[in-house]
């Protein structure tokens, strides 16, 4: 379930950041932010989408409502070498890219999540793993016998009134 576009006049960087916004979508979400996305590349991919929707149907006999996009591969193929006249004769060269698309398509398994939720998971998974760091240096440092955290806050200067006036000034 592929469909490959060769030699497509759009430059990969600019072709790469809208695949990015669909790599992992649903084909239905992806369509769906593809038609409104105002972008020369979305337009290309959105045809090549179609075209691989199309290809999964022919040919595996599969429904367009239960694939996933697995992956967009954009890569870099032959630029145009072009030139601008300048002074004495001269030529400033000029590269026009092209890029070299594939997409591949997959079934989406019993479980349907949308990419907030996927999103929502990376974001849980990176705050525990913060949250666990802290936890951790503090247990190190209780165990060489680092000084607490009133101890610190007295060196520091931000003690409470208490402290203060328990510590002698000189």
């Amino acid at each position: 379930m592929k469909a490959f576009l060769r030699s497509v006049r759009i430059a990969p960087k600019k072709a790469n950041l809208v695949a990015g916004m669909v790599r992992h979508c649903t084909v239905e979400e992806a369509l769906h932010s593809l038609k409104r996305t105002n972008k020369k590349a979305a337009r290309i991919i959105e045809q090549l989408v179609k075209s691989a929707v199309a290809n999964a149907e022919h040919n595996e006999k599969q429904q367009a409502e239960h694939l996933v996009i697995e992956s967009i591969v954009v890569n870099k193929a032959q630029a145009y070498h072009r030139g601008v006249p300048m002074a004495r004769g001269r030529v400033r060269p000029i590269r026009k890219f092209m890029s070299h698309i594939e997409v591949t398509l997959g079934l989406a398994d019993g479980k349907k999540e949308s990419r907030e939720s996927r999103e929502s998971k990376k974001t849980k998974k990176t705050a525990s793993k913060t949250s666990a760091k802290p936890a951790q240096s503090a247990k190190k440092e209780s165990e060489k016998g680092a000084p607490s955290e009133a101890s610190k806050k007295a060196k520091s200067g931000t003690a409470t009134s208490a402290t203060r006036s328990a510590t002698p000034k000189s």
